[in-house]
């Protein structure tokens, strides 16, 4: 009896030890964050807002001092899709768990996009990483390299319009 004792308290002491996983490839945040990709891919604006919590805060190539909010980012992604139409592959995610308890979802892509007034293609990794809580996004961030497309953008701007030709009398 003494030695079915001492193997049950062995063994609550052993679950008691055990930590939370901090790593997955697998989570319901992720699965969310999966959908709000899709969301941004097949540019489904109306349900875009729909995995983030009301007050998030987006940083897309800024700091958090110049964070945007949901409604803002919405209006972003609007006007880009105006001028590229484009696809997004190699998609993988993973799910963390910070020493301080905070549930992050870390997402690596390439981004193809084709400007529509030049037809010329950019390919362009990118990595978001969203912080969730009770299931929302509370915040995101976004880095990815578009030095390319503004100098091309820039030198566009520069070039002279054509004239139109007067109509003659």
């Amino acid at each position: 009896m003494k030695k079915i004792v001492l193997v049950v308290i062995g063994l609550v002491v052993l679950a008691s030890c055990q930590e939370k996983q901090r790593y997955t490839q697998q989570s319901p945040e992720i699965d969310t964050y999966k959908k709000s990709i899709e969301v941004y891919k097949n540019q489904d604006w109306e349900n875009f807002a729909a995995p983030y919590a009301d007050t998030a805060k987006i940083c897309n190539n800024v700091t958090k001092e110049k964070a945007i909010t949901v409604a803002q980012a919405l209006e972003k992604n609007k006007e880009d899709a105006a001028m590229f139409s484009y696809v997004v592959e190699k998609e993988e995610y993973e799910m963390v768990v910070t020493d301080k308890g905070e549930t992050w979802v870390n997402f690596w892509g390439l981004w193809k996009g084709t400007i529509k007034t030049t037809n010329k293609v950019y390919e362009i990794p990118f990595h978001n990483t969203a912080r969730f809580v009770d299931g929302k996004i509370v915040e995101e961030y976004g880095y990815w390299n578009n030095s390319e497309i503004v100098t091309d953008m820039l030198k566009q701007a520069e070039k002279p319009e054509p004239e139109m030709e007067q109509a003659t009398e």
